[in-house]
């Protein structure tokens, strides 16, 4: 063999080698992303993180092991706030003040992010949950709920499904909500994101939105002096008055912080958030008042889970714009039907899979364990 064939052969080898080189380092960059994911961090257990250091670093500790990219921490709550605020109930915030020796949720950012995982806050917005003593309703009284046409004669009939709703229609309520984004950001200039919850009326049987002043605004607006809850320009005013509601608390956070991840939650089936809950949230990204939606899908079957997953993703262009909640909560003492749910979720090309919530894992060790174990390949 002539010396320029030997040295064309070791060319091609080097070339082959090369090649085979590269493919693997790409093969090794692509095995090591990990599909994102994240846990809510609910004040309803009964001892909240938020309440001691130890319970803070176990969080972290265990997300960092879980290749959690973002923690969704609730700091606000039936008007009760986890923050400085003015116009919600601190108790529970002075009393972890003092127990963590510094602002507990500062403290889960600053040790979050040092592992390099993001914290978003985590809002209720709509609603009051059973709190009859919110500071909102000693300010306003029952004329800020949301009502439907029944006959009130206490604080008690406006109750739905267990908890009390406020009216999005209502200029008040607005206000006052923005001026609570606003302390949050303010507080915490190291915070990633925020996460809208219960942007929505409750479900329309019965219907609900009858306040004073929605209705003689949808009256102002609209000219229509009689209509029912199947008028066509009635169900569009609440659909708009729940997006208007958003945009105004997106463009509050905004104006403060611009860098903010803010996202929402939307209710599954779609039909029923747009038909019963008013929520259009598909058009809530199409507008960039949400970066992402996180589709509440809680069934208690693997089948009724892929379908709601299904239809999520009809209603998007681009379904990385869709994060999915996971009901661990659902599962407090099996975990066979949620792991399968959730592997269903790291298969379908969501943006991030969710676990609802932390305080679930802790009643089961085994999902806490697989949630810890879970390979980084996916």
């Amino acid at each position: 063999m002539t010396r320029a064939r030997i040295n064309l052969k070791r060319m091609f080898l080097c070339t082959v080698f090369s090649l085979a080189m590269l493919l693997t380092v790409a093969e090794r960059s692509f095995a090591d992303q990990s599909a994102p994911r994240g846990i809510f961090v609910t004040l309803i257990d009964k001892e909240p993180v938020l309440a001691s250091k130890s319970q803070i670093n176990e969080l972290v500790a265990f997300a960092q092991k879980a290749k959690v990219t973002t923690l969704f921490v609730q700091i606000y709550r039936a008007n009760r706030a986890w923050f400085p605020s003015r116009m919600a109930e601190q108790e529970q915030y002075r009393r972890a003040l003092k127990s963590v020796g510094e602002d507990p949720f500062a403290l889960l950012i600053r040790l979050a992010h040092a592992r390099n995982i993001q914290v978003h806050a985590w809002l209720n917005v709509l609603s009051l949950s059973k709190n009859t003593q919110s500071p909102l309703l000693k300010k306003y009284g029952p004329s800020i709920l949301t009502r439907n046409l029944e006959p009130k004669v206490s604080l008690k009939d406006y109750e739905i499904d267990g908890q009390y709703f406020l009216e999005p229609g209502d200029l008040r309520v607005r206000k006052e909500l923005a001026n609570m984004v606003e302390e949050v950001v303010r507080s915490y200039p190291e915070l990633d994101g925020i996460q809208f919850d219960y942007i929505r009326y409750p479900d329309s049987h019965p219907a609900y939105g009858y306040t004073e002043m929605n209705v003689g605004r949808f009256k102002k607006a609209t000219k229509l002096q009689v209509f029912n809850e199947n008028t066509p320009a009635w169900r569009e005013w609440k659909r708009d008055q729940v997006t208007e509601l958003l945009r105004k608390l997106v463009r509050r956070a905004r104006s403060l912080n611009d860098n903010l991840h803010l996202s929402t939650t939307g209710c599954m089936s779609y039909s029923r958030a747009y038909n019963e809950a008013f929520q259009d949230w598909p058009s809530w990204i199409d507008k960039g008042y949400a970066e992402f939606v996180t589709a509440m899908s809680y069934p208690e079957t693997v089948e009724e889970f892929s379908k709601d997953i299904e239809d999520a993703r009809k209603r998007v262009r681009d379904f990385r714009k869709i994060y999915l909640a996971t009901p661990a909560y659902k599962f407090p003492k099996t975990s066979d039907v949620y792991i399968r749910q959730f592997n269903l979720c790291k298969d379908s090309g969501a943006g991030a899979c969710i676990v609802f919530h932390y305080g679930s894992l802790i009643v089961n060790p085994a999902l806490k364990q697989y949630i810890r174990n879970i390979p980084r390949t996916e």
